[in-house]
């Protein structure tokens, strides 16, 4: 995947109190480099009047996405904004929903809980695989329980490869968390080379997106929702099982 230049960023929606955005795959959120294409660089020239020099990178963020994943990314435009929102997602009062797309057909139920403990790999400490689930129990430190539910949407095929589409609800929140339950059943994301197969190098894109939240806080309720952004007849999805969330 290479490194893709954006000049702009979508905007889901606006108020006095919060700025949410449809981040790109493949983007960081920000960067000690104050000239790197970042969400922050770029809001600092989309929206000048927004950007907080006193802050160390110009923007609350309350919370964050990957660098490959793509989808809603709330952003508090003033210190009480961000208090509120940060202790709303420390409490678990927010509901946040992923869509991807994953290797294989995920037979069985269509609706279930992946509960596996996360914890940090002592083997890549100093690359981006840094965590593992109990299953590595020899490599994993510091492993705490999590939570992912899972819905099923559809079957389909990608390049004569067996996909499914899911929706993907985060009960906790642990680094790499849905990359790393997706793989620990044996569905990794598609174009997630670093926790699924070498093939997965030759994707545009890891197959992850946050297209939904519900974040109640002090100032307003936020309930936010994007397009689907996988619904491409390229995937060939033919049987659909779940309606979307």
């Amino acid at each position: 995947m290479g490194t893709q230049l954006f000049n702009k960023i979508y905007i889901l929606y606006q108020s006095k109190h919060f700025l949410v955005v449809n981040k790109p795959p493949d983007l960081l959120i920000n960067s000690n480099d104050c000239e790197k294409n970042t969400v922050q660089t770029i809001l600092r020239h989309q929206l000048p009047d927004l950007s907080n020099p006193k802050l160390t990178h110009e923007f609350y963020f309350a919370h964050r996405l990957d660098f490959s994943t793509s989808g809603i990314l709330c952003i508090p435009l003033h210190k009480k904004a961000c208090a509120s929102l940060s202790k709303s997602f420390e409490n678990q009062k927010c509901e946040k929903y992923y869509i991807a797309i994953v290797n294989g057909h995920v037979e069985g139920q269509a609706h279930r809980d992946i509960n596996v403990a996360i914890g940090e790999d002592i083997r890549y400490e100093n690359t981006s695989k840094k965590m593992c689930t109990e299953f590595e129990s020899e490599f994993c430190k510091n492993s705490r329980k999590s939570q992912t539910r899972l819905t099923v949407l559809a079957f389909g095929m990608y390049k004569k490869q067996k996909i499914s589409k899911v929706i993907l609800q985060p009960i906790t929140g642990r680094r790499h968390q849905l990359r790393l339950h997706c793989s620990s059943i044996g569905h990794p994301i598609l174009g997630d080379f670093t926790y699924g197969s070498k093939e997965d190098q030759k994707m545009s894109r890891m197959y992850l997106h946050a297209i939904r939240i519900i974040a109640p806080n002090d100032f307003e309720n936020l309930h936010i929702q994007t397009d689907d952004p996988f619904d491409d007849d390229k995937f060939n999805f033919q049987t659909h099982l779940t309606p979307m969330v």
